[in-house]
C-alpha cells in the first residue's frame, strides 16, 4: 500500500512530464493561481460607481463564503433593492448531502457574508425565507448607517483550515466570543474543550469516516469535486484544491492514480486524529428544528462563527462526518444530550499555519 509519504515522493513525477494543452495555448500554472487568489480574497477598492455596481460588490462578498465541498450551491438575482439567494441544485452532492442539508447551510452561510458587507456599505439586510421552489433567502436591503465590524474585515481572511493546530488552549474571551457570534435564532453552539469529550467526539468521527471510505459512490463523488493542480483549480474556479489540504498539486491523471492509492480508512483516520488533537476545542452547531429554514440559520450562525475566529487569529476546520452519516448522526446526539434535536455541523477549532486559498467562480457564472 503507498503511503501520503510515497504520495509526496511521487509528486516529482509530475515535474518530469510535460503538460498537454489545447492547441498552442499554455496551460494554467501556479502564477495565475497566485494571481487568482489575489484577484479573488480582497476587499472592495473604492467605492462602487453606482447601485447595481454595488449589488454585485455584495454578491462577490457573498461567494467568498464557504460550501460544502466548495461546490458554490447558489445562484444571485438581483432586484432593484434587494438579492434572492437560491440553491444551486446542479451543485448538489446527493451522495454526501443526500437530504440537502450542507447546501442550506452554504446559503446562510453566503447570506451572513452579504448582510456584514451590506451594512459595512450602509445598507441593512433583511433576509426571509424566499417564496416558490426551490426555495432560498429573499434579502431586502435598506439604507443605515454604515459600521464596519470586525466580522466584515475578517472576510478575505476566513477559510476552512485543513491543518494540525497548535493544540494551545484559548482564553475564556476568546471563547464566549465565539459563542456568542456562533449562537443564533433556533442554533445554539456546543464548545467542546476537554479532552475527554473531544476524544469520544473523535471516535464518532472516525466511524463515520470509515462508512464513508468503504462507500465507492461517496469516494468518486468527492474525487469529482477534487482539484489537483494549480491549473486545474483556475479553470474550474471551484472544488477542493489539493494543496488546500496539505497535498501536493499533481496533473489529474497523476492526481487520480495516486489518490485512489492513499485515501484509505486508515490513512485519513490517522490524519483525523492528529488533527483534532491538536486543535483546542470543537464546536458542535445545534438546531431547533431540522427544516432548510431553520439550516440556513445555522449556515449564518456558523459563518458569524468563523468570522469571529478568523477576527482573532483562530482557525478552524469542518469535521461533519458524524453528522453526514445517518447511523452515526443519533449516536452522537444522544452523546451531546441534545435530545431530539440535530446536530448540524462539527467544527474544530484552534490555531494553526494558513493553508493554501480555494478559488471561486466569476461573478458572471453566478447570477441568475
Amino acid at each position: 500500500m503507498i503511503t501520503r509519504r510515497a504520495f509526496m515522493a511521487l509528486s516529482g513525477v509530475a515535474a518530469a512530464v510535460p503538460s498537454v494543452a489545447a492547441g498552442s495555448a499554455a496551460p494554467a500554472g501556479k502564477d495565475d493561481y497566485e494571481g487568482a487568489v489575489r484577484r479573488i480574497w480582497r476587499h472592495a477598492e473604492g467605492d462602487p460607481a453606482d447601485a447595481p455596481s454595488l449589488l454585485r460588490e455584495l454578491v462577490r462578498y457573498a461567494t467568498l463564503a464557504p460550501s460544502s465541498h466548495n461546490t458554490q450551491c447558489w445562484k444571485f438575482r438581483l432586484g432593484e433593492r434587494s438579492i434572492a439567494i437560491l440553491p444551486d441544485l446542479a451543485r448538489r452532492c446527493p451522495v454526501v448531502d443526500p437530504d440537502d442539508h450542507h447546501l442550506f447551510v452554504s446559503l446562510g452561510c453566503a447570506a451572513e457574508n452579504l448582510a456584514q458587507a451590506a451594512l459595512a456599505n450602509g445598507l441593512k439586510a433583511l433576509a426571509t425565507p424566499g417564496a416558490g421552489a426551490p426555495a432560498g433567502l429573499h434579502v431586502a436591503l435598506e439604507p443605515t448607517r454604515a459600521v464596519r465590524s470586525a466580522l466584515f474585515d475578517a472576510i478575505p481572511l476566513r477559510q476552512s483550515t485543513r491543518a494540525e493546530y497548535d493544540g494551545k488552549p484559548l482564553t475564556g474571551e476568546e471563547l464566549q466570543r465565539l459563542e456568542r457570534a456562533g449562537s443564533g435564532a433556533g442554533v445554539r453552539v456546543l464548545l467542546l474543550t476537554g479532552k475527554e469529550a473531544m476524544d469520544a467526539v473523535l471516535e464518532y468521527v472516525i466511524a463515520a469516516n470509515t462508512a464513508q471510505i468503504d462507500n465507492p459512490a461517496f469516494v468518486e463523488e468527492l474525487k469529482r469535486w477534487i482539484r489537483f493542480g494549480e491549473s486545474e483549480a483556475v479553470r474550474s474556479g471551484d472544488g477542493l484544491f489539493s494543496r488546500s489540504t496539505g497535498n501536493p498539486a499533481l496533473p489529474r491523471w497523476l492526481g487520480s492514480i495516486l489518490f485512489g492509492l492513499v485515501f484509505t480508512p486508515g490513512n485519513e483516520n490517522d490524519k483525523l486524529a492528529r488533527q483534532l488533537r491538536s486543535s483546542s476545542g470543537i464546536a458542535v452547531f445545534v438546531s431547533d428544528a431540522d427544516d432548510p429554514t431553520q439550516w440556513m440559520e445555522t449556515g449564518r450562525a456558523f459563518q458569524r462563527f468563523a468570522l469571529q475566529a478568523a477576527a482573532l487569529g483562530i482557525r478552524n476546520a469542518h469535521v461533519n462526518q458524524p453528522v453526514e452519516v445517518s447511523t452515526v448522526r443519533p449516536q452522537l446526539a444522544t452523546f451531546l444530550g441534545i435530545g431530539p434535536r440535530r446536530p448540524d455541523l462539527v467544527v474544530r477549532f484552534g490555531r494553526g499555519p494558513l493553508m493554501p486559498r480555494s478559488l471561486r467562480r466569476p461573478i458572471r457564472d453566478v447570477l441568475a
